[in-house]
């Protein structure tokens, strides 16, 4: 499969994982592509952690309280940390959104499934901060992210998109076309 294809066939996962286990080598190839992404002035604000410990995913797993993912076999948490780089801007959004992005394109090339978990973990409840407490990671860093990672049980069933004719143009905005 191209890379375009796998672009535009990869769709969040939200099923079912089968029991099979993620070997450390894919997790390794899925956190490589992942920091491979780019990063604004080379900052490199985003880091990883690939947990494939049942023990430590029950105790996620308990924090988090959510169907999705809950039966992978693996996860991975994405960490930031909020460096100013350029003019004392901070690229951490875009720096682990480039990286999650790698991610999940890598995770689908390997055969398996994922989807983002993002606003859950980052909303007012703390589920980040109290993650991050079971994975031992210092306060100086945010857990803003986790993707399960599995084989999928049942094919992914991807949304209804918009047409592109709606929703991009050349050389500059048609409003209805």
């Amino acid at each position: 499969m191209s890379i375009l294809d796998e672009i535009l066939s990869r769709h969040s996962y939200r099923g079912k994982y089968k029991p099979d286990p993620v070997p450390r080598e894919d997790l390794l190839k899925i956190m490589e592509a992942g920091l491979a992404a780019p990063s604004g002035c080379n900052t490199q604000t985003t880091s990883l952690i690939a947990v494939d410990d049942p023990e430590i995913l029950a105790k996620l797993r308990a924090i988090i309280n959510k169907r999705v993912g809950d039966s992978a076999p693996a996860m991975i948490c994405v960490l930031t940390q909020r460096i100013p780089s350029y003019h004392g801007r901070c690229f951490a959004v875009q720096d682990y959104s480039a990286a999650i992005e790698n991610m999940l394109l890598a995770i689908v090339a390997l055969g398996y499934q994922s989807c983002w978990v993002e606003g859950y973990v980052t909303d007012a409840d703390n589920k980040g901060y109290q993650m991050a407490q079971v994975l031992g990671v210092p306060d100086d860093y945010e857990l803003v992210c986790y993707l399960p990672v599995g084989v999928a049980e049942t094919d992914p069933v991807g949304p209804k998109k918009k047409d592109l004719q709606e929703r991009a143009w050349f050389n500059y905005y048609k409003s209805g076309q």
